[in-house]
């Protein structure tokens, strides 16, 4: 199956790389260990899709991953808003909440390879 491309607004490269420089230590800890195909899939970090901007994204999966941190609660009619349009385009999203990468690194991990394992298991 080919890669799921999502087109995206092309002022938010320069945005996503200024996230990428500034990642917040719960994007760091994850990204240490979902980087190099550790799940066995690639991520990307800080991918722009549409007019929105993803902390992590494989291509191959169609799987967002959003780390959501404090501030984030008044977003819920946007995050709702985001999803919707991203799934118009087969992307699933998957959303951890910041101290939990924080404090519970392992079971975040764990959450992101039983939703892989599901995926290659409904591809089969």
């Amino acid at each position: 199956m080919p890669n799921k491309i999502v087109p995206y607004r092309p002022d938010l490269k320069e945005k996503a790389k200024h996230l990428r420089k500034n990642s917040t230590l719960s994007e760091i800890l994850l990204w240490e260990e979902i980087k190099d195909r550790r799940l066995g899939y690639q991520f990307h970090r800080q991918v722009p899709m549409l007019q929105y901007i993803v902390d992590f994204y494989s291509h191959e999966l169609g799987l967002a991953i959003e780390v959501d941190g404090d501030s984030h609660d008044h977003k819920v009619a946007y995050d709702q808003r985001r999803e919707q349009e991203l799934k118009a385009y087969g992307v699933t999203i998957l959303r951890f909440e910041d101290i939990d990468v924080k404090r519970r690194l392992a079971y975040v991990v764990q959450e992101i390879y039983c939703w892989i394992e599901d995926y290659k298991n409904k591809q089969k």
